[in-house]
């Protein structure tokens, strides 16, 4: 009598198991988890073709989850903060290209190596001045994805050469921006000189003008 109960605990196990996306008994990987994995990359995939290709901002409500949240070094942000800074991006580069190297799924999360090229023709990223630069930035995120929408991000890329470039490219405008900052500060202290003259009825005197 106990033989058939164990048979049948034994196989409701294993059909459990393997309805949650676990490895079969052959080391195969079951096809529920092969799709799960597979639509997991398409949504990481859109991030990239629609958003930052395209420009097609409005699908980011598609794609990310309401409480999505982008683990930053420093700080967490929201979906909203996150794709405000994806907008300003596209602003100071329209041109931007965003291209995928490798792309891995486990469980529910997509790891992708990409490469950032775009111009720096427009004002918005960092604040800085349009530079006329070519920029090209290589970095890595990893998503967590959930029903089909992501909840997680973890990105990590190195922005010291684009700085380096750009900040080449920036120096006549500090040039520029220096003597501005002189003659204003020079107009200002004729200015108050005038005034105070004025009040006063101040007069250098004949030692301090032979001065």
């Amino acid at each position: 009598m106990r033989l058939p109960f164990v048979f049948a605990s034994c196989f409701l196990t294993g059909a459990s198991l393997m309805a949650q996306g676990h490895p079969n008994p052959d080391g195969s990987i079951h096809s529920s988890q092969l799709d799960t994995r597979a639509k997991n990359k398409a949504v990481a995939m859109r991030v990239f073709d629609e958003i930052f290709n395209q420009g097609k901002f409005q699908v980011a409500y598609q794609i990310y989850a309401p409480d999505f949240q982008n683990h930053g070094l420093h700080q967490t942000v929201d979906l909203k903060i996150d794709q405000d800074a994806v907008h300003s991006e596209k602003k100071a580069f329209p041109d931007l290209r965003m291209s995928v190297q490798e792309m891995v799924a486990e469980a529910d999360k997509v790891a992708v190596l990409w490469t950032f090229r775009g111009t720096h023709i427009g004002w918005g990223y960092e604040d800085l001045p349009p530079t006329g630069t070519p920029v090209e930035v290589r970095g890595m995120t990893i998503w967590r994805i959930v029903d089909g929408r992501i909840v997680e991000e973890w990105s990590s890329w190195s922005e010291t050469g684009a700085y380096l470039g750009m900040f080449a490219h920036l120096k006549w405008w500090l040039v520029l921006a220096g003597l501005l900052a002189l003659a204003i500060v020079i107009a200002f202290e004729r200015l108050i000189w005038a005034i105070v003259r004025k009040m006063f009825g101040y007069r250098p005197s004949a030692q301090a003008r032979a001065v």
